[in-house]
């Protein structure tokens, strides 16, 4: 009877990173001012780097890479502009940051467990197999529960919801809001998904023990921060 060695597990390893992550994250938002800008340049410099690796795989033409990282520019840059300068703002509320972080993390949450549950048809099979309908579902349903519990938060909802004006949007914010979250930051998922298989590689980096890169930690946060970077310019 031969012995078959089991591949050993890396959750210890990721556990202990996204504890770390989350630690180094947290304590950085709260505190705002030069750390907070200092901090998420640096990052937004590690994804142009990592971007740039990806492309260097992707296109050995000239041309197609400087279009590639033009296109990377401008999505890198403006999501980390947007995130710098929901911070730094007059009115800068760090618990607008956590909502949002909160968000994308219940959508990867909620997608998980809802497609290792439910199972069902894939979104884009080629793309990122294991995504599926019943995941995106999943997220929504976790991106909602984070945006009711800071509408409740922000707009005074726990003190009273009867009588307060924002109480009568609530039903109709929550569900709209947390489709938005959930498709957008899919969406960052499955470009980033897109782009390491036409690069052939499994992740973007290997900066963080057992997660990978900085872009495989943030596609869906970017997503996020480049829609909301766009509706402002819009408004």
């Amino acid at each position: 009877m031969s012995n078959i060695v089991k591949p050993k597990s890396d959750l210890k390893v990721r556990t202990l990173s996204a504890i770390t992550m989350l630690i180094v994250a947290g304590t950085v938002i709260v505190t705002g001012g030069v750390l907070f800008t200092v901090f998420v340049t640096i990052i937004g410099a590690g994804l142009i780097y990592e971007f740039w690796g990806l492309v260097r795989k992707i296109s050995n033409n000239l041309l197609g890479r400087a279009a590639w990282m033009l296109g990377g520019l401008i999505y890198i840059g403006t999501a980390i502009w947007q995130l710098i300068s929901i911070r730094t703002s007059a009115d800068g509320d760090p618990y607008f940051i956590f909502a949002v972080l909160g968000a994308v993390i219940a959508v990867d949450v909620g997608a998980y467990f809802a497609g290792r549950a439910i199972g069902g048809p894939k979104i884009a099979p080629k793309i990122s197999p294991s995504k599926t309908w019943a995941g995106l579902f999943g997220g929504f349903i976790g991106a909602s529960v984070v945006t009711a519990i800071y509408m409740l938060y922000a707009f005074g909802l726990f003190e009273g919801f009867v009588g307060n004006p924002m109480a009568s949007t609530f039903w109709t914010f929550v569900p709209l809001t947390g489709l938005a979250i959930a498709v957008t930051a899919q969406a960052g998922d499955f470009f980033e998904s897109w782009m390491k298989r036409r690069a052939g590689v499994k992740d973007s980096g290997n900066l963080i023990p057992g997660h990978g890169g900085l872009f495989d930690r943030v596609d869906g946060l970017l997503a996020i921060l480049f829609g909301l970077s766009v509706i402002n310019w819009l408004s």
